[in-house]
Parts: C-alpha cells; sequence; structure tokens
C-alpha cells in the first residue's frame, strides 16, 4: 500500500467516526515527513462551529501542536474535494500538498467549481492530487445520505 493510501485509509477512519455521530462523513489527515501530525473528521453540529469542516480540524490540530499557524512541507489527505473556507485555510496554512479521494461536484473548488488552487493572486502555490480510495469515499457519503432520506 502506497504512503497516500495509507493516510487516506486513516482519513476514511475518522469520515467513518463522523457519520457515526451524525456529521457528514469526511476526514481529514495533516502528514510532514511521514508522520501524522494533525487529524480531524467534520463536526460543525456536535461542536456548534460552522467552520469545524475535517481539514479545519486537522490544520487547528497540527497548529496547535507545533505552535505555529504555518505547517509548511506538510500534506493534507482529506476524504471529500474541499470548499472554499477550507482552500483558503490550506493556502494561509502553508501546506505543499493536498490529497483528496473523491470530488464534491456542488462545492468542491479545487477542480469541480472554480479551480481555486489554480488562481496566481494566491502568494503560496498547493499542489493537489486526487483519488486515492475515492470509491470508497464516495460510498460512505452516499450511504450516510440516503440513510438520511
Amino acid at each position: 500500500m502506497s504512503d497516500d493510501a495509507k493516510f487516506m485509509a486513516r482519513a476514511l477512519e475518522l469520515a467513518q467516526e463522523a457519520a457515526e455521530q451524525g456529521e457528514v462523513p469526511v476526514g481529514a489527515v495533516l502528514v510532514r515527513n511521514g508522520v501524522i501530525i494533525g487529524q480531524g473528521y467534520n463536526a460543525p453540529i456536535s461542536s456548534n462551529d460552522p467552520t469545524a469542516h475535517a481539514e479545519i480540524v486537522a490544520l487547528r490540530d497540527a497548529a496547535r501542536r507545533f505552535a505555529n499557524y504555518r505547517l509548511p512541507g506538510s500534506t493534507l489527505y482529506v476524504t471529500l474535494e474541499p470548499c472554499t473556507m477550507c482552500i483558503g485555510a490550506i493556502v494561509h496554512a502553508r501546506v505543499e500538498r493536498l490529497v483528496f479521494a473523491t470530488r464534491e461536484p456542488r462545492a468542491g473548488v479545487v477542480c469541480s467549481q472554480g479551480n481555486e488552487l489554480d488562481r496566481s493572486f494566491y502568494n503560496h502555490k498547493v499542489v493537489w492530487e486526487e483519488g486515492p480510495l475515492a470509491q470508497e469515499s464516495a460510498e460512505l457519503l452516499q450511504s450516510f445520505f440516503k440513510a438520511r432520506r
């Protein structure tokens, strides 16, 4: 199993934890030098915090550990393509690389809606790719929403 698949598998475990708590099942893991330095899952409902997306929770976790809001040299693994808010946080945290499992056709802004990371006005460039465990992530999301309808 590649490192990307290994870290995405952990993010998928976190997404499952979110689902078990009634949150949209999205998980995120921040890695630097092969070590998880931050992790989280969606928790806006349980935390009464509209910014508690998995990516933000993972970035906050790492920032607290290192007492620094900048996290250069890191890779963020997330089970769903990030939204506008999360892309802003990823850029500001100076994350080097973003890897997401599956696209979010309505609100994902990496490649589904807007291509935000390709904008020339950002003062930091984030390399991105998609695909590890895409099917598993999509199935978890689909089963979560199907059960709620």
